[in-house]
């Protein structure tokens, strides 16, 4: 499930993950996406991650339409808050790809800090 979440940045698309991503949801987040992209807006983004029990195969499909048709240009930061230590390793790595995208990984402890990353 992706929920949309306030965290108080208006630039901020920010939303939770918890269980397992639908096609519908993650197509609602897409949308949100190429919304900012079209008014010349750089992605600004904030996950919460409580838990992936996985993502149903045409989410997946849907995900790698927008990345094939986008790219990763439009997107500034990234802050991934969650408690699990493997996904701070995959963030930490992918910052790493991908030079021309901040992106950190944060604890659940460490939500504050990750809201002040993104501003």
């Amino acid at each position: 499930m992706i929920e949309m979440i306030n965290i108080g940045l208006p630039d901020a698309i920010a939303y939770r993950i918890e269980g397992k991503i639908t096609e519908k949801e993650m197509k609602t987040v897409l949308a949100i996406f190429r919304k900012k992209i079209k008014k010349n807006e750089k992605l600004i983004i904030y996950q919460e991650v409580v838990s992936i029990g996985g993502v149903e195969f045409n989410a997946m499909i849907e995900k790698w339409k927008f990345f094939l048709a986008f790219g990763l240009s439009h997107f500034s930061r990234i802050a991934v808050v969650t408690h699990k230590k493997w996904i701070h390793k995959l963030v930490d790595l992918e910052g790493k790809l991908f030079k021309s995208i901040e992106m950190r990984g944060f604890s659940k402890e460490e939500k504050d800090q990750a809201i002040e990353f993104l501003s």
